[in-house]
């Protein structure tokens, strides 16, 4: 009697793993890879890896956009290792595993407009998979890709901001309106990846104190 208590207790105390910890531990060794490809945009191209303690790395193609041709600059080639928060992760490795390691096709059917190529890929001890969309009908497919691209453009302004506060403060302003706007409204995700630069104009007494508190209202927005 004793030992089919302790067994049941097993099995209540494994239900009550919160389901993203048991995705986290389930993928504990695996990456995923996110690789997007537009050469309307700018940057053109760009990969992030991800593992599942939220470490990883970015790579983008460096290029001009509206900002820096109108300061005469232009963001070199991005190479940066990041961390993105525990909730965004588990969230990446939970749609991975949910739709078998993205080894299915998830581009949709719909004729839309080109957003650009995004390829989701997975590879681990569970298995591995890949799949390339430009427009997925599956909302969570689809929905994460949006979402990285956002956390792409986070990471592009991140650099173009290191890039201005060494070369041209004064148009740390207007870019960080920018910046602010894109946060509210969602086209930007993930500030955390931009912590320390934010954190450098926040401290700056030398810079526009419009720019020092759009700085310190994003790190309250970043959290941790």
């Amino acid at each position: 009697m004793k030992s089919i208590l302790l067994a049941l207790a097993a099995i209540v105390t494994i239900a009550a793993v919160p389901c993203a910890t048991r995705v986290q531990a389930a993928a504990q060794g695996g990456v995923f890879t996110a690789d997007f490809t537009n050469p309307q945009l700018s940057p053109s191209h760009w990969v992030l890896t991800l593992r599942s303690d939220g470490t990883g790395h970015f790579h983008a193609d460096g290029g001009d956009d509206a900002a820096t041709k109108m300061t005469k600059m232009q963001v070199a080639d991005e190479d940066r290792d990041i961390r993105l928060s525990k909730g965004y992760t588990a969230q990446i490795f939970a749609t991975a595993q949910q739709h078998n390691w993205f080894n299915e096709k998830c581009e949709g059917r719909a004729k839309v407009a080109f957003q650009g190529w995004k390829k989701l890929s997975y590879s681990g001890p569970e298995g591995q998979g890949s799949c390339t969309f430009n427009y997925s009908q599956d909302k969570q497919i689809q929905a994460l890709g949006e979402s990285l691209m956002g956390v792409a453009e986070t990471l592009h302004e991140g650099a173009k901001l290191e890039l201005l506060l060494q070369h041209d403060r004064l148009g740390l302003d207007r870019e960080m309106e920018f910046i602010s706007d894109s946060a509210k409204d969602g086209r930007l995700r993930e500030l955390v990846t931009i912590r320390d630069i934010l954190q450098r104009l926040a401290d700056d007494d030398e810079l526009l104190e419009r720019v020092r508190k759009r700085a310190r209202n994003l790190l309250e927005k970043a959290g941790s």
